[in-house]
C-alpha cells in the first residue's frame, strides 16, 4: 500500500485535532473537500461500522450502496489497516452508550 509520509499530513492532522464542535468539522471539510469525497468517506465509515458488527457484503451492499471493491477494501484495512477505523469505531459507540 502506498503512503503518503506522516510529516507530510502533519499540517494537515494538527488542523482537524483543533477542530472543536460538529459545525467547524463540517465547515472545515465543506472547504477541505469536494461533495464525493466527504460521500466516499461517509461511505467507508459506514462500511467499516457494519463489517465491525458483522453485516454481509451483500446486506451492506443494499445499505449503502457501496461496491464490493469497496467494501473489500474497507474490510481489509478495518483488519490488518493500522486499527484508525477500530479506534474511531469504538470511541464513537462509547459516546452513544453515554
Amino acid at each position: 500500500m502506498k503512503r503518503i509520509d506522516k510529516k507530510d499530513l502533519e499540517l494537515f492532522y494538527k488542523a482537524i485535532l483543533s477542530l472543536e464542535t460538529i459545525e467547524e468539522c463540517d465547515a472545515f471539510f465543506n472547504d477541505v473537500c469536494t461533495i464525493q469525497e466527504l460521500e466516499a468517506f461517509k461511505q467507508r465509515l459506514e462500511v467499516a461500522v457494519l463489517l465491525k458488527e458483522g453485516t454481509s457484503y451483500s446486506a451492506i451492499n443494499k445499505i449503502t450502496s457501496a461496491s464490493t471493491a469497496t467494501i473489500s477494501r474497507v474490510s481489509k484495512y478495518l483488519n490488518y489497516g493500522d486499527g484508525g477505523y477500530s479506534i474511531v469505531i469504538d470511541r464513537i459507540k462509547g459516546e452513544q452508550d453515554v
